[in-house]
């Protein structure tokens, strides 16, 4: 039997506001770069270390999460996490430097690592599976208003009180939001698996290798991974440095990029629960969007001015089509193992997303600054060397030989 409209709600919609606040704090150092960059001196490679830091310990702590959720229940695990994150955000606030800073980053990302698998676990519990591409994608348009607030609403924000204040701010309205989750979510008690933590950590290793992750890992983890890398954090330099827009028109710039994430992302959903319902696979509308993305990161290599901002919208609008892989994924690994298929489909995402920002970073840094910033010329090799690593994984799953995987095309 469905589940209540009312549960439903009351079980989704508190994940959904984590969610929310896991992508502002991913995205916000696109706005409080400058400021980072004037008071600790940093080089664009440390730039990009330091706000990659959140990635690489998101990362990281995807392959236990999987357990964890599992094994505890999402409730729990996000609630705990949360405020974890809170207290990343105390500690960035206070950092005397730049060490600090990267430290403090990191236990943001760690509290915030749940942010989606927590939602998409809840999910998988509670909406029925033809209504599950529909459902994760409203969560994550959740996400795509925190971009929003990381963008023309964060600037106001900086100007008002700092830098240093702001996470402060942060940081409380992330201790409500744990509070919501644990006071308002229900628990389910067949969300828990009850094997033991040896046996599902074997379990969770024996997904790494199925022939089915394999293949379709490279091309979701590389073309999520970049988009988040670009978005998060150098296409606001960009703009700044190829078209030579204003601090007030860049944030102008990332809020419309985050608008067309949430309406994307919506659209993603709804196209994928609509054309599932007539047959067609969700991995097949996902291809549609995987191309776009990557049509469009294109135009943003070769630095078309006329056609840019478009370009960066469409990105936007379609990098995270990947979403349309985890209940695909999930239910062919099993609902018992839910959390964990989509925690290693997330692992592989933020991994890349991690070496990719920071991979930007030191690139650009091979180039002589400008005396506005970097030089458009290095944005064109960090650009295309990632666009190329995408187009090979896109290449490896529609062509590598399926026989010698094992594994039945989707």
């Amino acid at each position: 039997m469905t589940a209540p409209r009312r549960i439903i709600f009351f079980a989704l919609f508190p994940f959904a506001c984590g969610y929310f606040l896991s992508y502002l704090l991913r995205a916000v150092n696109a706005v409080v770069a400058p400021d980072l960059v004037r008071d600790f001196a940093v080089s664009p490679a440390e730039l990009g270390v330091l706000t990659s830091a959140y990635l690489l310990s998101f990362s990281l702590f995807q392959l236990p999460l999987g357990v964890f959720l599992d094994r505890y229940g999402a409730r729990r695990v996000q609630t705990v996490l949360l405020a974890i994150a809170a207290a990343g955000c105390f500690l960035f606030a206070a950092a005397p430097d730049f060490f600090s800073l990267v430290a403090s980053r990191a236990i943001i990302g760690l509290g915030f690592s749940a942010g989606l698998m927590a939602s998409f676990k809840a999910s998988s519990i509670w909406v029925p599976p033809e209504r599950r591409s529909l459902a994760n994608a409203s969560i994550m348009s959740a996400g795509a208003l925190g971009i929003i607030m990381a963008t023309e609403p964060t600037a106001w924000l900086v100007t008002q009180v700092g830098w240093r204040a702001a996470f402060v701010i942060f940081g409380a309205i992330i201790l409500a939001g744990a509070a919501f989750v644990f006071l308002a979510v229900p628990e389910k008690e067949s969300e828990k698996v009850s094997a033991g933590l040896g046996r599902q950590v074997a379990e969770l290793v024996e997904i790494l290798k199925l022939p089915l992750f394999l293949r379709i890992a490279p091309m979701l983890a590389l073309t999520a991974g970049a988009t988040i890398a670009l978005q998060t954090l150098w296409a606001g330099p960009w703009f700044r440095d190829v078209l030579g827009l204003g601090p007030h028109d860049v944030a102008r710039s990332l809020f419309w990029m985050a608008t067309s994430f949430m309406i994307g992302i919506f659209i993603i959903g709804v196209v994928a629960d609509r054309l599932q319902k007539r047959g067609v696979s969700p991995m097949t509308v996902l291809l549609g969007f995987v191309i776009a993305n990557l049509a469009a990161q294109a135009v943003i290599m070769l630095q078309v001015k006329a056609l840019a901002f478009a370009a960066w919208c469409v990105v936007s609008a379609a990098g995270q089509a990947a979403i349309l892989a985890y209940p695909w994924f999930a239910q062919r690994v099993g609902p018992g193992l839910s959390g964990r298929s989509n925690a290693t489909i997330n692992f592989a995402m933020f991994l890349v997303a991690f070496a990719a920002q920071a991979f930007v970073g030191v690139v650009i840094g091979w180039f002589p600054q400008t005396a506005a910033g970097y030089d458009p010329q290095s944005y064109i090799w960090a650009f295309g060397l990632l666009l190329a690593l995408e187009l090979l994984a896109l290449i490896w799953y529609l062509f590598v030989p399926l026989a010698s995987l094992k594994e039945p095309a989707p």
